[in-house]
């Protein structure tokens, strides 16, 4: 484990380890604590009370982050003709069917969506060891493999962002940058949350949400209060 450096430790200092912060509160005080020379990303954490390792405790999913993520998204799309020509309109950043496939195969993965219409899942499927552990193989439940390649680049582009539950039963998911007005990481931050709730598998038993804490990218973590936590 790397060694703190004098000024990570007067960072966590600053942040009271025992106490469960109010989001607005907590978000100011991540937004304090983000001290690199460049803009970091504003985090959540959440601890969920499931298993993913049990089909009906899966928790993932889409949402859309209504202040966007301050991020420019790369996206991919596997398209013919008319679809492929939306798909450029609506600014994807590359389009194609076999020829995107070979890229991919070549190694060329720079991207952080895609999407693919149905009739193209013939030739993305060739790509699942390549793309499913990146997370980005295209998904029908995501609404990743879908005729509306146009509506679901614009809402890549626009700030919607998948969510999927880790190993340890934790959600991970960005919510904006430092730079951004505490409402609108606010926004960002009840949107997120509420996706999450709403997406409780039929698995889950007892309680759901468990813990929910924030941190800038190089930041110390601020535990949030549950009370202020939408659908927690």
């Amino acid at each position: 484990m790397a060694k703190q450096t004098k000024k990570q430790k007067a960072l966590e200092g600053k942040v009271d380890s025992e106490k469960l912060y109010g989001v607005d509160e907590a978000i100011a005080l991540v937004k304090e604590l983000a001290t690199a020379k460049f803009d970091e990303s504003v985090e959540v954490a959440m601890n969920l009370g499931v298993d993913p390792r049990h089909a009906d405790q899966m928790v993932r999913g889409m949402v859309s982050l209504p202040a966007g993520t301050g991020k420019e998204m790369k996206v991919a799309v596997f398209a013919r003709g008319d679809k492929a020509e939306a798909a450029t309109a609506a600014g994807a950043d590359k389009v194609g069917a076999e020829d995107l496939m070979e890229d991919m195969q070549a190694g060329n993965l720079d991207y952080d969506r895609v999407i693919a219409t149905p009739d193209m899942m013939g030739v993305v499927g060739r790509l699942g060891k390549v793309l499913g552990p990146k997370g980005l193989m295209p998904n029908p439940k995501l609404g990743t493999v879908t005729p509306d390649v146009e509506g679901a680049v614009k809402a890549a582009k626009a700030g919607q962002v998948q969510f999927r539950v880790e190993k340890a039963g934790i959600i991970h998911g960005s919510l904006g940058k430092t730079s951004f007005p505490d409402a609108e990481l606010r926004k960002n931050f009840d949107a997120f949350t509420d996706a999450i709730a709403k997406a409780k598998p039929s698995g889950s038993k007892g309680k759901y949400v468990r813990k929910v804490s924030l941190s800038s990218s190089m930041g110390p973590g601020v535990k949030v209060d549950l009370a202020d936590v939408p659908g927690a």
